[in-house]
């Protein structure tokens, strides 16, 4: 059988995140998503408009994801080896960067495999979360 992992905030699903799990699932026998924890988001310099709760239930009620489990740091190699994952998806803002570079070799020295899928175009939390509070800010000000 084999274990595929990927992790994210998974803030204001959207299709972006329906694609990285469909096709991560396609290539893997069963899918393990690590959901970002707040705390975690918050040292990122960010804020989930969404609670932990609440995100981690939605990609477990995913069709394409078999397990979903906290993600309370950054480093995915301890947690494909802890979940006994040979795969590891990400998006492919970062591929070929110097510090994926180095993250595939430590990856392929423990039998993983990382796979770069292709972002979904013009889709991304953060560009919904600025166009919400755009609009808010607009239904605040028609208020005033």
């Amino acid at each position: 059988m084999v274990i595929g992992y990927t992790t994210g905030v998974y803030d204001l699903f959207h299709i972006g995140h329906l694609n990285l799990l469909k096709n991560a699932k396609g290539m893997c026998d069963k899918l393990i998503v690590g959901v970002t924890v707040d705390e975690l988001v918050a040292y990122k310099g960010k804020q989930s408009m969404i609670p932990f709760e609440d995100r981690i239930e939605i990609v477990r009620s995913c069709k394409y994801v078999d397990a979903a489990v906290p993600q309370y740091d950054m480093d995915k190699l301890t947690a494909c080896k802890k979940l006994g994952a040979k795969m590891l998806f990400v998006g492919d803002d970062w591929y070929g960067t110097e510090k994926w570079q180095a993250y595939e070799k430590e990856f392929e020295e423990a039998g993983i495999k990382i796979v770069y899928f292709p972002y979904t175009k013009g889709v991304s939390s953060t560009k919904i979360n600025e166009a919400l509070k755009a609009v808010r800010k607009h239904i605040l000000d028609d208020v005033k």
